[in-house]
């Protein structure tokens, strides 16, 4: 009988979908609050509007200039620690090699069977090296576009994000059925995002995007009410 082929299906994007969660969560939840906050104080769609066209673009280059330099600080980090494994493998070599034979002794394999290894590795310091970081360190080595297209995706996901609540009080002149609108659509978003953004995490989908939804839902409640408040 012969055997039927078997496939693995991995996601191997996950730094690109974690900057559009990072962007399109905060997008969707800070300029509703905003347009909340205000529709609970002002009494035009125009000035919720402006408000909110100076949020998304401040909120976005914010975000993004934050997702470019966390990225810069990994790509330093790992240059750093790369630089740091080549000194350590030419001056204490010995010392890696029982570092080498530690690790792989932690998943099952002999003493004698981890020496024979690394002492194959240490043979190429560089496949030592790359062994060295990605199993000792747990650091994989940056895309060199990694920052620049971090800052982009999460700028325009935030954007993305933030013109959803916002599009009501664009298309609509009356503040209280704006505000209504936007509550409807913002959700309807928010469990959207929540609901994709589970499945491709592998978390459950429902749940994902109930607590999405609900972390949505408090921040413009919260902005809301306290708007309110003060304005009375």
């Amino acid at each position: 009988m012969q055997n039927k082929p078997h496939y693995e299906y991995h996601f191997s994007s996950s730094e690109f979908i974690r900057d559009i969660v990072i962007g399109m969560s905060d997008g969707l939840t800070v300029p509703f609050a905003l347009a909340a906050g205000l529709s609970g104080s002002v009494a035009s769609t125009a000035i919720v509007v402006t408000a909110g066209f100076a949020e998304i673009v401040a909120g976005s280059i914010a975000m993004g200039l934050g997702g470019y330099l966390a990225a810069k600080t990994d790509a330093e980090h790992y240059q750093s620690e790369l630089e740091r494994e080549y000194l350590e493998v030419s001056e204490v070599p010995m010392v890696e090699m029982l570092e080498v034979m530690d690790i792989f002794q932690s998943y099952g394999i002999s003493e004698l069977e981890s020496e024979v290894i690394a002492k194959t590795l240490i043979k190429n310091p560089d496949s030592f090296v790359n062994f060295m970081m990605r199993f000792e360190l747990g650091l994989e080595k940056p895309h060199p576009k990694r920052a620049l297209t971090s800052a982009m995706t999460i700028a325009i996901a935030y954007m993305v994000g933030g013109l959803i609540p916002l599009s009501p009080y664009i298309f609509m002149r009356n503040l209280n059925s704006a505000f209504l609108v936007s509550i409807v659509v913002t959700h309807i978003a928010l469990a959207a995002f929540g609901y994709v953004k589970g499945r491709f995490t592998g978390t459950t989908p429902i749940r994902s995007a109930v607590q999405t939804v609900l972390i949505g839902g408090i921040a413009a409640a919260a902005a809301f009410f306290i708007a309110k408040a003060i304005s009375h």
